[in-house]
């Protein structure tokens, strides 16, 4: 049977797709633009109409699809979400369940994004797997396109693999193939593919970032976090010289430093020539500049994530942002006013990898206030969960300066950090500093 044939017969409609998912599975879901709005909207009809039940959906960083479909609150005694990152969508979910008498609908996963792909192998019993594809080449191969992240994973540990086939689906070359004998059912669907919202840089991102460029050489390997402070970064770097990329997320900003010629990879010592990732949020300019582009390489979380495979970059530069730092130098990135606002994703893998990378560094960037000037985000101590811990945490810049903590005391830490917060919490930040005995 020829790859076409095959393909003709796994053909469905989006219903008859869902018909395949049962009441009790555990499914696992693409992220972000790899979610699928076909299979979502005919899975969520199937629950609208009580014909699904108990469903346990796993997945990341959930966007409109998912919010408009599955993940409809008045869905929730019947669609379970297991979130490993929250986003918007799942912050709204977990508000509507409180001002309804307390009712707890989502179930955050604590685990880093690069051991997502590793539970979806070894400990959770996959059921069916729903995500977008890039359309089949004439050898009978998708690929994974803006996604491969944990979807790679899920496609080959489940029991039914159901992909949608989106032709604005960019395909995207490395470790990314999917061929048609893999897949169990096929939906062809032709709609716009999700973007990221840009962000307007706030006067005082412009000033970190450049605080953070004196940090960078020519030739470093970037990973970027995603946010108004990397956009920022990357525009102060339109100059810079044979800059490389791995990265977990690929960003509009690092995209730009492609084509302004700031990235040529010529000096990675892993990959060379090549841009690497594992997802990407961008544009429809974006996405049409990476496709079927060989400078740009797609691999699973799990490998792209990895600290070991993240420290054979020499001069790795990894740049993230965070909630809070306190005066021990532990960071978090995840825990707002008593709830998981976001997740650790690959931020402490980073931190970690780039250290041990070779010439490396790790910087978490981030503005000295929130909420308008009125709450420090360098604080006494933080009492959520740590992303980072003292023992990882690197550079720390704000809008007022730069900190290294390595081979600091923590007396010295503590005065570091207190120089870079704001001027009108430094006073009390020493005084909680004196009756914590750092100083």
């Amino acid at each position: 049977m020829s790859a076409q044939e095959e393909y003709r017969r796994k053909l469905v409609s989006a219903d008859e797709a869902a018909a395949a998912i049962h009441s009790g599975d555990v499914v696992v879901k693409g992220m972000a633009v790899a979610e699928p709005p076909a299979l979502l909207r005919a899975i969520a009809r199937r629950a609208d109409a009580g014909e699904l039940d108990d469903l346990r959906l796993y997945y990341n960083h959930s966007m409109s699809h998912a919010a408009e479909t599955v993940l409809r609150y008045e869905l929730m005694d019947r669609i379970h979400p297991k979130c490993a990152f929250p986003t918007a969508v799942e912050r709204r979910l977990i508000r509507l369940g409180l001002e309804d008498g307390g009712r707890k609908v989502v179930d955050v996963v604590p685990v880093s994004f690069a051991q997502f792909p590793r539970l979806l192998r070894d400990t959770i019993a996959v059921d069916a797997a729903v995500l977008t594809v890039s359309p089949m080449d004439r050898h009978g191969f998708f690929t994974f396109g803006t996604n491969n992240d944990y979807g790679s994973t899920a496609a080959r540990h489940c029991r039914r693999l159901i992909v949608e086939v989106n032709p604005r689906m960019p395909r995207i070359n490395g470790q990314t193939n999917l061929h048609v004998s893999e897949v169990d059912l096929i939906v062809e669907h032709d709609e716009p593919l999700l973007e990221g919202e840009a962000r307007e840089p706030a006067p005082e991102a412009e000033r970190i970032a450049a605080y953070v460029v004196e940090l960078i050489a020519d030739g470093a390997t970037l990973q970027m976090g995603v946010g108004s402070i990397p956009d920022a970064i990357c525009r102060y770097l339109a100059d810079y010289r044979d800059l490389g990329i791995h990265t977990e997320c690929l960003t509009p900003g690092l995209v730009d430093l492609v084509r302004r010629g700031a990235v040529t990879g010529a000096s990675k010592t892993l990959h060379p020539r090549k841009v690497v990732f594992t997802f990407t949020i961008g544009t429809r300019e974006i996405y049409d500049f990476l496709d079927d582009n060989l400078f740009f390489e797609s691999y699973p979380a799990d490998y792209v994530i990895d600290p070991a495979v993240i420290a054979r970059n020499e001069r790795m530069i990894s740049i993230n942002s965070a909630i809070e730092v306190d005066l021990y130098g532990q960071a978090n990135a995840e825990w707002l006013n008593g709830h998981q606002y976001s997740a650790t994703g690959g931020q402490l893998d980073f931190v970690r990898g780039a250290y041990a990378a070779k010439d490396g560094k790790s910087i978490l960037a981030l503005m000295s206030t929130a909420g308008g000037g009125r709450f420090s985000r360098i604080v006494s101590h933080i009492e959520g969960p740590i992303t980072d811990t003292r023992m990882d945490t690197h550079y720390v810049v704000t809008e007022h300066g730069v900190a290294n903590l390595k081979g600091k005391s923590s007396s010295e830490r503590a005065r570091a950090l207190i120089a870079i917060a704001h001027p009108a919490f430094r006073e009390r930040l020493a005084a909680e500093a004196k009756a914590r005995f750092l100083v």
